[in-house]
């Protein structure tokens, strides 16, 4: 939970799946939910939340091998997004698997949302542990739905698998993914209709609820950054471009970056007015800077100088004022009264200390 670790507040044990009953993630995030919630030894999670930035610090560099063409990068680079994916993603499968092994997402400590792509069907595919507990085709391995959902067209090759009933009741499914980004680059709203989704279902972990309480509900959404300030793109140039140039334009991929963003932002403006309209919008936390520039806002610049800049600038995230988007302009905007990134998780985390530490009491006297 940020600065504010839950060591602090419960012991050294504790972690963050003990403290949400959903995390969700898509493209990168759906690694970072993963590492979160995998189990490890004892049944406890692979990761501490700490040890994140050590994984990407190591195997960043790995993952998105830099290529030194000089001056003719910008034409290989072109060559590239025609002739197939920027990376063959070797090392990413091998990395995920060696970690995840043979974990399925029935398997996760919390209750996990992927979100991912089949271009088979042209439908969105959600993963979730939910569904995973009773329905064996949607019970894929952890592995299988990090490396689908990271498969960012141009950048890594889509992925193919299949599931299969264990009792060999029910036929082989297929599944033919692409990152999830595409469908639910924030996935908030695709938690909120799955949890949604099991209250009607009467699932026994919402007995007490009802469906769309969303008073009820304490959400943290953490952006990868955007690059809106930065004016990447202008109508006058891009109504000369042609498929090409939407592929790859002065190092980046506008293409990806339009629907990457467009996704997130259509979330959150509907999240905003949401919870805006409920007067509860204290109950969702989205940090995100739209400030990124140059490199910072690549998606795969994996330089040891700008994963150490991008660093620094979650860091400089934490200490600004809580912002929500205007959902006029899209723009994020400071809020006066709710203090810093920093204060607003801190704020959290007590609460969700102390609605953990309720949970606890209540089994303890419900197993006397």
């Amino acid at each position: 939970m940020s600065r504010v670790q839950a060591p602090e507040l419960d012991g050294p044990d504790a972690r963050i799946a003990d403290y949400f009953d959903v995390i969700a993630g898509t493209s990168t995030g759906a690694l970072v939910t993963s590492m979160l919630a995998a189990p490890g030894e004892n049944k406890r999670p692979l990761f501490e939340a700490k040890d994140i930035n050590k994984f990407y610090l190591e195997n960043g560099p790995k993952i998105f091998p830099q290529k030194r063409l000089g001056f003719l990068t910008p034409m290989a680079n072109l060559f590239g997004a025609v002739n197939g994916p920027k990376y063959d993603g070797k090392f990413l499968h091998d990395k995920i698997k060696s970690l995840t092994n043979d974990v399925t997402v029935a398997d996760t400590v919390t209750n996990i949302i992927v979100p991912t792509f089949d271009i088979k069907y042209l439908q969105p595919v959600i993963f979730n542990t939910y569904e995973a507990k009773v329905d064996p085709l949607k019970n894929a391995h952890l592995s299988d739905i990090c490396i689908s959902t990271s498969a960012a067209p141009t950048y890594f090759p889509a992925h193919y698998f299949t599931t299969r009933d264990p009792a060999g009741k029910l036929p082989d499914r297929e599944y033919h993914l692409i990152d999830g980004g595409v469908a639910a680059n924030n996935p908030t709203m695709a938690a909120m209709s799955m949890i949604t989704k099991e209250v009607l279902r009467r699932n026994p972990d919402f007995t007490h609820g009802k469906p769309a309480e969303y008073h009820r509900y304490l959400i943290i959404s953490i952006g990868t950054g955007t690059a809106k300030q930065a004016e990447k793109y202008t109508a006058p140039d891009c109504a000369k471009w042609g498929v090409l140039r939407w592929l790859y334009d002065s190092g980046f991929t506008p293409l990806i970056d339009i629907f990457s963003h467009a996704s997130a932002d259509m979330v959150d403006i509907h999240a905003a007015i949401l919870f805006q309209a409920l007067n509860i919008e204290k109950n969702y936390l989205r940090i995100q800077d739209d400030s990124l520039t140059g490199h910072t806002s690549s998606v795969d610049i994996s330089t040891k100088a700008n994963m150490e800049a991008l660093i620094g600038i979650g860091n400089m995230l934490l200490k600004k004022k809580v912002a929500r988007v205007n959902i006029d302009t899209g723009v994020y905007e400071p809020v006066d009264d709710e203090g810093t990134n920093e204060e607003a998780l801190a704020h959290f985390a007590k609460k969700l200390s102390d609605e953990r530490k309720l949970r606890l009491s209540q089994t303890t006297l419900n197993s006397q």
